[in-house]
């Protein structure tokens, strides 16, 4: 491991917005003391809670939190070298309303309670063509993510994909989630919304190759039974080389 990302994990452990568990330990039975207690222990108001999923560098999460002081974000991601460039800006920034979570993202669930969280950005995530169970707009995240999400929770999803975002389309129409906002063409819609002045890193790359971005946001309503999506969607083409250069990119 290089000199470099040893000095990132290092300030990673000092960091006091950065939280880290193992999954080998939430499965040995840890309990994350700050489940059901974020605004109480952490961030000490009442403010929505807003999650980014998968955020990487953490753009994302640090922007919206400067777009939005009055509500709290957390970014998650399970690569820490990775996680360090959001959590160092936000620390030197000094925003009390930004923290970061390094964990599995099947493990999320142990980390906030009941109706703790009031939204969830999932931005550009890998659309995960041939593992159903994989994809984070799967029918088994929503069921995970509504043990903790409130009965009017919202789910954003930004994606370069047309995989995902038509997958995650046909699943929000089989399981009858609301659809706030839909569109194949972000930047070329007429939302007029501040957050379409956020792009990440990996985002502008997509942006200059031609490629369009998508994204809708519904309301996860709670549901008993969930329906995955009986249909056929063509693979993106362009994705196994776009996404083994985003990994060495991120690196």
């Amino acid at each position: 491991m290089g000199k470099n990302k040893l000095s990132k994990f290092a300030d990673m452990e000092e960091f006091p917005h950065v939280f880290q568990v193992s999954s080998h330990e939430l499965r040995e039975g840890t309990v994350f003391e700050m489940k059901g207690k974020w605004n109480e222990l952490f961030f000490k108001n009442d403010h929505p809670i807003v999650l980014e999923l998968g955020c990487g560098k953490g753009e994302y999460t640090v922007g919206l939190g400067k777009l939005y002081p009055q509500k709290n974000f957390i970014g998650v991601d399970i690569k820490g070298a990775r996680l360090w460039t959001g959590a160092k800006q936000s620390f030197e920034d000094q925003m009390p309303n930004v923290a970061f979570l390094r964990t599995n993202i099947e493990m999320i669930h142990h980390f906030f309670a009941e109706n703790e969280v009031s939204e969830i950005w999932l931005t550009f995530p890998d659309p995960q063509m041939k593992k159903v169970t994989k994809r984070l707009t799967a029918t088994n995240f929503m069921r995970s993510y509504q043990q903790f999400v409130k009965p009017d929770g919202i789910i954003h999803l930004k994606t370069d994909s047309n995989f995902m975002y038509t997958y995650t389309c046909e699943m929000v129409k089989a399981n009858d989630y609301p659809v706030l906002f839909s569109n194949t063409d972000l930047y070329g819609s007429k939302l007029n919304d501040s957050i379409l002045g956020i792009q990440t890193y990996y985002e502008q790359q997509w942006i200059d190759r031609g490629l369009t971005i998508k994204y809708i946001k519904f309301i996860l309503e709670k549901r008993n039974i969930f329906i995955e999506p009986d249909v056929e969607i063509e693979h993106d083409s362009y994705r196994s080389f776009g996404r083994s250069k985003r990994h060495h990119l991120a690196d």
